[in-house]
């Protein structure tokens, strides 16, 4: 999720087990507190693109780092600011861990992925029950709490918290209805699953991305389940095999390598840039939830020793929000 997001999201817990005397110093240590995981976005290489994508979400995110990274906020924020703080290091320790606590799981709920258990395991959880950017989640958790702050009551807090709670659910309920559509539609076309994959798209729980796998290609589509369930159908795209690369044999053994970091952090949803066969796309995001367009993915450079190159596209066109949000609304206000 968004640093905002989680911000929030660690002061609405954290604020709910003040007081009011202390609130507003509650309220700055589980913010800061419920951000603070994502200091992993500083571990990055110039030489090698894919070393933030291996280290984003990993230890700084997993539940048995809580405790330890929780301390070292601790630690710091205390040591800058302990002649301003009314109580003592240990419960400024507690604030900041019920702020930490929720950021990882916060960001388990997206599809990005999210390795809770390491390093017991390296599996990228993603529960897929929300977007990584979501006004309808986080504007009314910001409003409940600015209220508790002006009003000095951890009561609105507690409201803030539930809120979130409750946005969370509502997530899990309408994943679970949109992976019903898509097996109505998989079956309708009569093919068989290997992988099927929800996931809400842009800022919303209404209109859904469907990408699911039969034989050697990714099917998506776009589903919208509010009132009016409008099915859109998506377009068809060969998933990747490193076999299909006529290149193959000519990549270094560290791009090798790099294929299988970015299978892994894509959790499979690769495919070959139809435009450019030394392109790899993550297909999991687009910005049209029934188009392929992945965001970003990796060049490779045959007869280099070279890393793989990252590369992003995020550019957004008027068609693109004019037709995202027709998805959204279409037929509502005839």
């Amino acid at each position: 999720m968004d640093p905002l997001s989680q911000g929030v999201l660690g002061a609405s817990l954290s604020q709910s087990f003040s007081n009011r005397k202390n609130i507003v110093f509650v309220f700055i240590v589980g913010f800061l507190g419920g951000m603070f995981p994502d200091i992993d976005i500083f571990i990055r290489s110039n030489h090698d693109p894919l070393l933030f994508l291996e280290f984003h979400r990993q230890f700084t995110h997993s539940l048995i780092f809580i405790p330890l990274g929780s301390f070292i906020f601790t630690i710091i924020f205390y040591g800058l600011f302990y002649r301003l703080i009314p109580f003592s290091f240990l419960k400024t320790w507690l604030f900041a861990t019920l702020g930490y606590a929720t950021h990882g799981l916060l960001d388990a709920c997206t599809s990005y992925g999210t390795q809770l258990l390491w390093p017991f395991s390296n599996e990228r959880i993603s529960w897929n029950n929300i977007s990584i950017i979501d006004p309808l989640f986080t504007i009314p958790v910001l409003i409940f709490l600015i209220l508790s702050l002006l009003k000095r009551r951890p009561f609105w807090a507690k409201i803030a918290l539930g809120w979130a709670l409750i946005y969370l659910i509502i997530g899990f309920i309408q994943n679970h209805r949109a992976e019903q559509v898509a097996k109505e539609i998989v079956s309708q076309r009569n093919h068989g699953p290997e992988i099927i994959s929800v996931k809400p798209s842009f800022g919303n729980l209404i209109l859904w991305k469907i990408i699911y796998q039969h034989n050697d290609y990714f099917y998506i589509d776009a589903i919208n389940i509010g009132p009016k369930k409008e099915i859109f159908t998506g377009q068809k795209i060969k998933k990747f095999n490193k076999s299909d690369l006529s290149y193959f044999d000519e990549l270094s053994d560290t791009q090798k390598k790099d294929i299988d970091r970015f299978l892994w952090f894509s959790q499979d949803f690769v495919s070959t840039n139809p435009q450019n066969e030394y392109e790899l796309l993550d297909i999991r995001y687009s910005n049209l939830p029934n188009e392929i367009g992945g965001l970003w993915g990796i060049h490779l450079s045959p007869n280099t020793e070279k890393h793989v190159e990252f590369i992003s596209n995020r550019s957004l066109q008027k068609r693109d929000f004019r037709q995202f949000f027709q998805m959204i609304f279409n037929g509502y206000f005839d």
